[in-house]
């Protein structure tokens, strides 16, 4: 015999329609976390790895590379230096370089020295996503959290320099800005800066 089916209440689309919408605002929340600072701070990091090789790099010319405000450049620079990543150099020429070798520079620190973590968490990873108390995935988000951070650790300016998809980009960015590349449209071998 056919089962009959349970009867769905009348308001069933837009409950179904709410908890879809509350499962796409809860990605999009999670993927602002993952692409605010941490990312813009990221790129300009490897803008600035890819074109330091010959000297100090203006933030002008990575704005009108990266398509980043230049005031918000600023911001993300003055956290840089003083975690040392980058070392600001004054005068005629002057400009940002890397404070280090760019293989001794992780994505993972880059994004934590602008203020960012990697939380796929719904509570900021203080356990008090229900209620006040821990939510039943808790564990899950925090495991993924770190996951995201150990893979982030592995990864350098120095080996983002050496993919041949991220020279390739940079040369059309350089051509497109109207700022030439600083050393003679060729990208500086990675082999160099590590």
């Amino acid at each position: 015999p056919a089962r009959a089916r349970p009867e769905r209440p009348r308001n069933w689309t837009k409950i179904v329609g709410y908890r879809i919408l509350r499962a796409l605002q809860a990605v999009r929340s999670l993927a602002m976390r993952l692409t605010t600072k941490g990312r813009y701070a990221v790129t300009a990091m490897l803008d600035l790895a890819l074109h330091g090789v010959a000297g100090p790099v203006t933030l002008a010319d990575i704005s009108a590379r990266q398509g980043i405000s230049q005031s918000y450049l600023e911001q993300l620079f003055g956290k840089l230096k003083r975690a040392r990543l980058v070392q600001s150099l004054r005068g005629p020429g002057g400009g940002y370089a890397l404070a280090r070798l760019p293989a001794s520079i992780s994505v993972s620190e880059i994004i934590s020295s602008v203020g960012e973590g990697i939380d796929a968490t719904r509570c900021g990873g203080s356990g008090d996503c229900q209620d006040g108390l821990v939510c039943i995935t808790h564990d899950l988000w925090m495991d993924l959290s770190r996951r995201i951070d150990d893979f982030m650790s592995e990864i350098s300016l120095g080996s983002l320099v050496e993919r041949g998809e991220v020279q390739m980009i940079s040369r059309r960015q350089d051509a497109l800005s109207g700022h030439p590349d600083r050393h003679d449209g060729r990208l500086i071998d990675a082999r160099v800066l590590n």
